[in-house]
């Protein structure tokens, strides 16, 4: 079983073969896929899957904070695993999301929190450019 199953089965998701095949299309993604391609990706494992099971499931995984729903200035949402804190670099004009982490960002989203007088309880970043041309 994956880390991502045995999240779902703890808060108690009922696992069917056809979440397993959702999850298992999550897990192994590198990218940030639509609901459409969670289907089509899934549609290639099992024939069987509707495209209403797999906007179902990840409304629910969604829900539970088992995914993240990122919507990137797009008009689509797009779905990761919700496993480790990071960053999206979204470029404008490919549509590529690249993760990072920074620790000195991490020090001063805390810092500014605290300077306005609050203690950081979540929070999301998502920073948007084009690639600087090579010469």
């Amino acid at each position: 079983m994956t880390d991502l199953e045995q999240r779902c089965v703890d808060a108690g998701l009922k696992m069917t073969g056809q979440r397993r095949v959702i999850l298992q299309v999550l897990d192994s993604s590198t990218d940030h896929p639509s609901v459409e391609t969670v289907y089509q990706r899934a549609k290639g494992i099992d024939r069987g899957i509707s495209i209403a099971t797999v906007y179902r499931t990840l409304h629910l995984l969604d829900e539970l904070n088992l995914v993240q729903r990122h919507d990137f200035n797009e008009n689509m949402s797009r779905f990761e695993v919700n496993l480790d804190h990071h960053h999206h670099m979204i470029d404008l004009e490919t549509g590529e999301v690249v993760e990072f982490q920074d620790e000195e960002l991490e020090q001063l989203k805390v810092e500014i929190a605290e300077r306005l007088g609050f203690d950081l309880v979540d929070h999301r970043l998502e920073l948007y450019g084009r690639r600087r041309k090579q010469d």
